[in-house]
C-alpha cells in the first residue's frame, strides 16, 4: 500500500452551550484542523486535532501538514507507522523551527489518520487491534457544564441533570475565579446536590500561583474533590510537586503537555497522581501509548484529555490497562461516522473498522472552512 495524497479540512462547531468560560479561556466554537491521507488501496485516513476555533492559526496547521508533512509522507507505506513518525518528527527543519505548538499538533492530525488507515486494512476498531479488551468498561465524567461564567444556579441544575438525567457517575466543574471563596461555595453547593455517591473533580486550567493553590487546595477535601486538574502554570513541574505534597487532594494534568519527555519530569518528581495525555496533542496515537505505558509502570491512572471530543480516546482507552475512564464533551459528536457514545453512565465500544476519526461529508459541508 502506499500514500497517494494528503488533504487537509478545517471544522469549526459552535460548542452545545452557546460561550462557555473557564479561568484561562473564552470559547464559541471548536476548532478541528485536520487531514485525510488516501492510499492507492482506496482507503483513506482521518486525522485532526482540536483548537479553541481560531481560524487563522488553524489555517497555518493546516499549511503546516500540506506543506511539510505531505512531501515526507507521499509514496510511503502507511503502515509503517513508527517509521513515518520518526521520518515527521526528527525532520530537520521541523525540529529547528520548534518541536513544541504547530508541528505537533500537525504531527498529532497525521499520526491519527495512519492510524485510522493501519485498523481499516485490517477491518478492525483501533482499540482491538491495540489488543484491547472486549470486556472493559470505561466510566463516563461528565466535563460539558460547570463553566465559570455560569450563576451558581445553573451550575447546580446542570450537574443534577447530568447525573439523574444523563446518568453520569462523575462530573468536573471549573475552578479558578478571581475570588478563591467563591470556587469553594460552588464546589459546596455541586457536592451537596450530587450527594456523596457521584465522583466531583475540579479544573482550574493552570490559573493559581502556589500560595492560592495550596490555600484552596487544602480544602476540597471537606467537598471529597476526586482530583484538582492544572492547578498550578502547565511547566511548573516543583509547584506540583510541592502542591501534591501539601494537600490531601490528587493532582491531575497533562493536556498542556505534548512530549513523553515532559510527561516523564512529572512522573519522576512525583507530582501528578491522574495522568492526561492528549493524543490531539502530543504527536498522536503514536506517542500517546508511550505515555500510557510510562504511567502504567509508574502504577498511575490514565485519564486521557480529550481535545477531539471523545473519539479517538475512546479508542486508545478502551485498548489501554492504565485507561478505565474519559471524560464526556459531544462538542463534535455528530461530525463523525461512528459518534463517541455513554450509555447508562460508560462508553459503549466502537464497532466499525478505523480510528473512529472519520468525518462525515454533511459535518464538512456544515462547519467547514477554507483551509487558507
Amino acid at each position: 500500500m502506499q500514500i497517494t495524497s494528503i488533504e487537509t479540512f478545517l471544522l469549526h462547531v459552535p460548542v452545545t452551550n452557546g460561550r462557555i468560560e473557564d479561568s484561562t479561556h473564552l470559547v464559541t466554537h471548536w476548532g478541528a484542523p485536520g487531514c485525510i491521507i488516501n492510499t492507492d488501496a482506496g482507503i483513506r485516513g482521518f486525522g485532526y486535532t482540536g483548537t479553541h476555533g481560531h481560524l487563522a492559526l488553524d489555517r497555518i496547521l493546516c499549511q503546516y501538514v500540506l506543506g511539510v508533512y505531505a512531501p515526507l509522507l507521499e509514496g510511503e507505506d502507511p503502515l509503517e507507522i513508527q517509521r513515518l513518525w520518526s521520518k515527521l518528527a526528527l525532520f530537520p527543519p521541523s525540529v529547528w523551527t520548534g518541536r513544541h505548538g504547530i508541528s505537533r499538533l500537525a504531527l498529532s492530525c497525521v499520526d491519527l489518520a495512519l492510524w485510522d488507515i493501519k485498523a481499516k486494512a485490517a477491518g478492525q476498531p483501533l482499540w482491538k487491534l491495540l489488543g484491547g479488551d472486549h470486556a472493559k468498561k470505561i466510566e463516563a465524567y461528565n466535563t460539558d457544564g460547570g463553566w465559570l461564567n455560569w450563576s451558581e444556579q445553573r451550575l447546580v441544575d446542570d450537574v443534577r441533570q447530568s447525573v439523574e438525567e444523563g446518568g453520569f457517575r462523575g462530573v468536573k466543574m471549573k475552578v479558578g475565579s478571581e475570588d478563591g471563596n467563591r470556587d469553594l461555595a460552588r464546589l459546596e453547593a455541586v457536592r451537596k446536590v450530587i450527594g456523596p455517591a457521584v465522583k466531583l473533580m475540579a479544573d482550574a486550567n493552570g490559573r493559581w500561583d502556589l500560595p492560592k493553590a495550596l490555600r484552596i487546595g487544602r480544602r476540597l477535601k471537606d467537598f471529597d474533590v476526586g482530583w484538582i486538574e492544572e492547578p498550578l502554570w502547565y511547566d511548573d513541574v516543583a509547584g506540583h510537586q510541592a502542591l501534591v505534597q501539601s494537600i490531601g487532594t490528587p493532582v491531575a494534568l497533562g493536556e498542556q503537555l505534548d512530549t513523553l519527555d515532559q510527561f516523564e519530569r512529572f512522573l519522576e518528581a512525583r507530582a501528578v497522581h491522574f495522568v492526561q495525555p492528549d493524543a490531539v496533542r502530543l504527536g498522536g496515537v503514536t506517542e500517546w501509548l508511550q505515555v500510557a505505558d510510562r504511567a502504567l509502570a509508574s502504577r498511575l491512572p490514565v485519564v486521557s484529555h480529550v481535545g477531539d471530543m471523545m473519539q479517538i480516546h475512546v479508542q486508545t482507552a478502551f485498548a489501554h490497562p492504565a485507561s478505565n475512564s474519559l471524560e464526556y464533551i459531544p462538542w463534535l459528536r455528530g461530525c463523525f461516522v461512528e459518534p463517541a457514545t455513554a450509555k447508562d453512565g460508560y462508553f459503549v465500544r466502537p464497532e466499525l473498522p478505523g480510528a473512529g476519526t472519520e468525518v462525515t461529508r454533511e459535518a464538512l459541508d456544515l462547519y467547514g472552512k477554507p483551509t487558507q
